[in-house]
């Protein structure tokens, strides 16, 4: 998982191994899908987050990431959650496509959240899903 975070998040720290281990050691956090692309989601109560989501660029544009989306919002609703809510750089157009597509809605910013390597920050967009 961190290699492939590594190699799709380039404009900003991409988590570690020790983070990805430490984050799947609670028993609310899954992942769904393999080294190509994963997502990774939190389901607390009736709610779940979608933490991150990463495609090797070797393998973006061929529709890994919708499934990987489906994949994490099954496996929500089977864990009880109604709504499901998600954070995406202000910059990042594409993810953002992903989860329009995938049916979610701007509901709320947080301004200059998403720091940048050799740039300013940008606002991490907030975006939200029924899923009941």
């Amino acid at each position: 998982m961190a290699a492939t975070h590594a190699a799709a998040f380039t404009q900003s720290r991409p988590w570690s191994a020790q983070e990805f281990a430490t984050l799947l050691d609670s028993p609310l956090v899954f992942a769904t899908g393999d080294a190509r692309c994963f997502s990774l989601l939190r389901v607390i109560a009736d709610e779940a987050e979608l933490l991150t989501i990463a495609t090797d660029p070797a393998y973006q544009r061929q529709g890994l990431a919708r499934t990987c989306m489906s994949d994490w919002e099954t496996r929500a609703r089977a864990c009880g959650a109604a709504e499901a809510f998600l954070e995406v750089a202000q910059d990042n157009a594409p993810a953002q496509a992903l989860y329009r597509t995938c049916g979610f809605a701007e509901c709320g910013r947080r301004t200059g959240y998403y720091r940048r390597m050799d740039a300013n920050p940008v606002d991490a967009i907030l975006m939200r899903k029924a899923l009941r």
